[in-house]
């Protein structure tokens, strides 16, 4: 196991992982924002250097944190050999064990080769498995003419507003979501649309890896054309500051799926795997 943390190594590595898209996208988001003021004080783990066979990305081991907090307890992980992912899954210091954590990546292998490694150390493993998309390059500014007067706007977010995202997010509802949801908040872009008080009413906000989530449009304000909007200017957010704008849909939200298909975003061949590990300790916890 190498820790890469010189600077000069790091923006190669962000080369590097560019010329394998899409399946290292997660890793060369999170590479991204280390390299861009590090923000969620994350670090760079491989198994060699520069030829490198396996990535990982995850929390630095000197920064705060909760042992049930799998949002900000996350890993992303790309190889280009399967076997160098499993050998570092093994070594005793790369994965911390002994928390709720979880493990993100664009390859077909990672669950049954994390899930072997979590069940010799009595782990469990729930895999939540996603269509991943790409935005072409939005160009110009999307159209705004239909928010008319002083309400409703475009904006940003603030952490004021993290719990209502937490309250209307699909995987919140709790203490540790709710911290986590401030917290991208405050290191990463965001787009909302507020009304007249000045309340947000549909929103996408940006994650760790640099993936677009957690869009959302309060039921009473649907079909006003928020969340075509919301999108575009997040993705043309990232774009101009070098992201590339990734998301991911489950394969039953048909709305989010139609809305993407109208703004022509490309649906990668790769899946997004999600895997979320509970240590027995922690297992019958509501929210995980």
């Amino acid at each position: 196991m190498l820790v890469l943390n010189c600077s000069t190594k790091l923006l190669i590595l962000e080369k590097m992982l560019k010329s394998c898209f899409p399946e290292s996208l997660k890793v060369y988001g999170a590479v991204m924002n280390i390299n861009r003021g590090n923000p969620f004080q994350k670090e760079v783990v491989l198994d060699s250097w520069p030829d490198f066979k396996a990535v990982i990305t995850r929390r630095q081991r000197e920064a705060e944190t909760d042992n049930l907090d799998h949002y900000t307890n996350a890993y992303a992980v790309f190889y280009k050999d399967v076997r160098a992912y499993g050998q570092l899954l093994e070594e005793c210091d790369v994965f911390n064990w002994d928390q709720v954590f979880q493990i993100q990546g664009l390859q077909s292998e990672l669950y049954d080769v994390s899930k072997a490694v979590a069940d010799s150390k009595q782990l469990n493993v729930k895999l939540t498995s996603f269509k991943a998309v790409h935005f072409s390059p939005v160009s110009t500014l999307p159209d705004t003419s239909f928010l008319k007067g002083p309400s409703p706007r475009l904006t940003y977010l603030s952490v004021a507003d993290a719990d209502l995202l937490n309250r209307t997010w699909s995987r919140g509802g709790n203490e540790q979501c709710l911290r986590y949801i401030a917290n991208l908040i405050s290191c990463f872009p965001s787009v909302c649309v507020r009304d007249e008080k000045g309340n947000p009413v549909s929103w996408s906000i940006t994650d760790q890896f640099a993936t677009m989530c957690h869009g959302y449009t309060l039921p009473e304000h649907r079909r006003k054309g928020y969340s075509r909007l919301v999108a575009l200017t997040l993705a043309r957010k990232l774009q101009s500051r070098g992201f590339p704008s990734q998301g991911n849909v489950l394969d039953d939200n048909t709305a989010s799926i139609s809305l993407l298909k109208s703004l022509y975003a490309e649906f990668l061949p790769c899946r997004f795997h999600r895997l979320i590990l509970t240590p027995a300790t922690f297992s019958g916890l509501p929210h995980l």
